[in-house]
């Protein structure tokens, strides 16, 4: 089982070994793909949490006990192949590669499964041919 969320943690919980435990005590693959934590200690976490579905969800348990709150990911970056011109800018801006030039051809290409929704192409894209969609989820 493998899920992107977004995890909002208060201060008391910043300070706790929660990312520690979920590897140690659930066996959890995790992947940090953005996180922002403000001066008052409080922040959200955008993961990938991967492992089998009784560890998983026993990890996810285990932080709503904690009073953590989860939420799926829920923008996306969508990239309009007919709009794009392929001059490489957002390309040079990803920092996953999600958006990637292949030299040989000179084309982009766009690989969503690396996309971790930071926003960088948003901004270089001259033909506005990126944009971010917003899903309706269901919480965790």
């Amino acid at each position: 089982m493998k899920n992107k969320l977004v995890c909002y943690f208060s201060a008391a919980q910043s300070e706790q070994p929660i990312i520690y435990r979920l590897i140690k005590n659930y066996d959890l693959v995790i992947n940090i793909l953005k996180a922002d934590i403000n001066p008052q200690k409080e922040g959200y976490l955008v993961v990938e949490l991967e492992g089998d579905k009784e560890s998983y969800e026993a990890g996810t348990r285990f932080m709503a006990s904690l009073g953590v709150i989860m939420e799926p990911l829920s923008e996306s970056i969508v990239w309009n192949e007919k709009t794009c011109i392929q001059c490489g800018a957002c390309a040079s801006f990803c920092p996953t590669e999600a958006l990637e030039m292949d030299r040989e051809s000179m084309e982009v290409s766009f690989h969503n499964d690396r996309c971790v929704v930071c926003g960088m192409c948003l901004e270089c894209c001259p033909t506005r041919a990126i944009n971010l969609h917003f899903e309706i989820k269901e919480a965790v």
